[in-house]
């Protein structure tokens, strides 16, 4: 009988889990990542700092996409195979943020709530873009120094 290794020991995945570890442990990503986790306790606490907690729909909306920003942006240093999509994901969260004071139902689009998730929803997107970018930055830097002589991402 032929046991195989579990898919955890393959050196593929450890090769990846390493290259995004790399990424995340900078001091860019570090602070991209700090810079996102507080970006989303933000939002998800900006109906009571901004003032507009009233607006009951905008208010669970922006507590739950702030939640889930934050855990998401806080996730990339558990979780350096999936650093990727986590990005992208982020970026869906702040286009939602800036887009939802006008798609949320009621009236919710006050000076208030547009200025604060206009705002927040941009920094939002380009912290997302940021680590999108060091993730894909570390992805190609890897390719390029990868197994044994020139990939396809050399010349």
């Amino acid at each position: 009988m032929t046991t195989h290794p579990s898919i955890e020991q393959h050196p593929d995945l450890a090769e990846m889990r390493s290259r995004f570890e790399r990424a995340t442990s900078t001091p860019r990503g570090q602070a991209i990542e700090t810079l996102g986790l507080l970006t989303g306790l933000y939002l998800a606490a900006s109906p009571w700092i901004a003032g507009f907690s009233g607006l009951t729909a905008l208010a669970v909306c922006n507590l739950i996409t702030g939640v889930a920003y934050a855990l998401c942006m806080g996730g990339f240093t558990s979780a350096y195979e999936r650093t990727h999509a986590m990005a992208w994901a982020a970026c869906a969260i702040g286009a939602w943020t800036i887009v939802s004071p006008w798609v949320v139902a009621g009236n919710v689009d006050t000076t208030r709530t547009v200025v604060n998730n206009v705002i927040v929803g941009a920094v939002a997107l380009l912290l997302g873009l940021a680590m999108a970018a060091a993730a894909m930055a570390e992805r190609r830097s890897g390719r390029t120094r990868g197994r044994g002589g020139p990939g396809p991402a050399m010349e």
